[in-house]
């Protein structure tokens, strides 16, 4: 390990690279914040101010390498994450990048499938890989002597990955089982039919694992053609967290990511290859309704905020102050509105979700509840929701701050979270926000940005719903609708 990290140090930056200024509270905002001036850090705990800093530097080709160093670790987590997803497919290939995460570990140029299997079990390693809608991520937790050969490993499976038409069409085999799973996860199923109701005829409305006709019919060219038009240097970042070496990283991400497309022709842009729409919500609904089911499973959601958004950040607050309940934990409530739902028992289970994207968001509800109890359950829900702008408290407010900074706190525990944290980040922000940073934004949340947020996503406000099963007590959009204020 010692002969690896001398070696690191040694290095220089390439010369088509350009190291940016470390990332501080202190940096230029990509987000737009509540306020924007530099944050006040003394009343920051010393844990806060004493965490290590994230170097970032962008080649001349737009790839970014950015990585943060954590002292005293001996494993490290590098990956790649892709500025691609679901949502830039089309209808023609929707579903590739899904496709492409299942063939990355079939076998490449240089390693076979059980080459691949055998290198990284021989380092104890582990690979793994996800596709979300806006992102696509591969990623390898090694030792910090292993950091080289998992670079080359990411480059190999993203870059050249053998996609041999038989172990395509024995995958097909594969996505649809896993389709099949997904769909008996009645949340997965629902949040599906939510987005493809919120953001019908657009990419964000599209499944991640794609149509089954699709799955069917996409063949090696599609595959292929999805890596040249989308797997391009200003798309990507390079991320490390944990024992790497910010200079060496960077040599690593010039040798094998170096030769990386930089932009599309006119042709590519046009092509049926590439979608580039923009999300646009539409208030509506889908609803299906199964006799047999007793359970009903329901998604409430309003157009939320992208993450850059000015509300982005008041709306994190909110989803902690409305909160969850879950019967079977208990009637421990952390809001009216699960204090309501649990007294008087109209659900099994109520949660907040807040999902951001680039240009837009959704935030909602989701609730399982029997289904003699749906009509009184969606009565309960918007008559809190309308009355949150005129019912939250500085009490509720201080409180939730505590809560959301425990959980970013969280969410920052692991190499692989931090790595996870930077690389999303530069994607979605540009540059890494600091924790103090977050802190700061956090902190200057007043109530009055609270209830402006609340005014402005859901008071008097078109919504979209998704619901599955025992649903026939549910009432219609339009009385929804007309009980939002």
């Amino acid at each position: 390990m010692r002969s690896v990290l001398s070696r690191a140090t040694a290095l220089s930056y390439p010369k088509s690279a350009q190291h940016l200024s470390t990332t501080s509270a202190a940096a230029t905002n990509t987000a737009t914040p509540t306020n924007s001036n530099s944050p006040n850090t003394n009343n920051f705990p010393s844990y806060l101010l004493a965490a290590p800093s994230t170097e970032i530097t962008q080649f001349s080709s737009g790839l970014r390498v950015a990585s943060e160093t954590i002292l005293g670790s001996n494993t490290a987590t590098v990956g790649v994450w892709i500025d691609a997803g679901s949502r830039y497919e089309t209808q023609h290939n929707n579903g590739a990048a899904h496709f492409l995460e299942h063939m990355a570990f079939k076998g490449t140029s240089q390693r076979t499938q059980y080459q691949l299997e055998i290198e990284i079990e021989n380092m104890g390693g582990h690979l793994n890989a996800y596709t979300s809608r806006e992102q696509t991520v591969y990623f390898a937790k090694v030792f910090e002597r292993d950091v080289p050969r998992a670079m080359d490993i990411l480059a190999d499976i993203l870059l050249r990955s053998k996609l041999d038409p038989v172990a395509i069409d024995r995958e097909r085999d594969v996505i649809l089982r896993e389709m099949k799973e997904v769909n008996k996860q009645n949340e997965e199923l629902v949040l599906d039919h939510l987005h493809g109701t919120a953001f019908q005829g657009s990419g964000l409305g599209r499944t991640i694992l794609g149509p089954e006709a699709n799955i069917l019919s996409l063949t090696r060219d599609d595959l292929r053609e999805y890596i040249e038009t989308h797997y391009l240097a200003p798309q990507m970042v390079i991320a490390g967290a944990g024992a790497v070496d910010h200079g060496m990283l960077c040599e690593l991400a010039d040798h094998y990511f170096g030769g990386l497309r930089t932009e599309l022709n006119e042709e590519e842009r046009k092509s049926d290859a590439v979608c580039l729409d923009e999300g646009k919500f539409v208030g509506s609904d889908v609803r299906i309704h199964f006799k047999s089911d007793t359970m009903a499973h329901m998604a409430l959601a309003y157009e939320g905020s992208s993450w850059t958004s000015e509300y982005a950040y008041p709306l994190m607050l909110l989803q902690t102050l409305i909160g969850s309940f879950d019967r079977a934990a208990g009637k421990t409530v952390t809001s009216k509105l699960c204090y309501d739902v649990a007294t008087k028992e109209l659900a099994n289970s109520l949660s907040t979700f807040n999902t951001c994207y680039k240009d837009t968001g959704l935030f909602g509800l989701y609730a399982i509840a029997e289904r003699e109890k749906v009509g009184d359950l969606m009565a309960c829900v918007t008559d809190n929701l309308a009355q949150l702008i005129d019912t939250v408290t500085e009490e509720d407010v201080e409180r939730g701050k505590i809560a959301l900074k425990a959980t970013m706190l969280m969410g920052l525990d692991g190499n692989t979270n931090v790595c996870e944290d930077i690389g999303r980040q530069l994607l979605t922000y540009g540059r890494r926000l600091t924790p103090a940073e977050i802190f700061q934004r956090i902190e200057e949340l007043s109530v009055e940005d609270v209830k402006a947020a609340a005014q402005k996503v859901f008071h008097d406000k078109d919504h979209a719903m998704a619901a599955v099963g025992g649903i026939e007590g549910l009432p219609s959009y339009e009385w929804i609708r007309n009980n939002s204020y």
